[in-house]
């Protein structure tokens, strides 16, 4: 997440969509002039379509020395399970 602090991160979940918005304050960047850059420096947002094998209501999301972990855990009915064998 770079140039954006921990206070300015959000991570939504509607619908199936995971949506993460970030925000960077321009202050820093103000008297500089770029050589070369491979992006611009700025807010942002993506957003995921998940997989119905999410389970949405435990995802979670945490920010580890600058680097934002998102959690997906999977529903149980998509989890593989040992199906006991019955004797006939």
């Amino acid at each position: 997440m770079p140039g954006a602090e921990e206070g300015s991160i959000d991570v939504n979940v509607a619908n199936g969509v995971l949506e993460v918005q970030g925000a960077v304050s321009l202050k820093e960047y103000e008297n500089l002039t770029a050589v070369y850059t491979e992006y611009n420096v700025g807010n942002w947002m993506r957003r995921f379509t998940l997989s119905s094998d999410i389970d949405t209501e435990k995802i979670q999301a945490r920010m580890e020395n600058g680097v934002l972990v998102v959690e997906l855990p999977k529903a149980e009915r998509a989890k593989p399970r040992k199906l006991t064998v019955k004797p006939a």
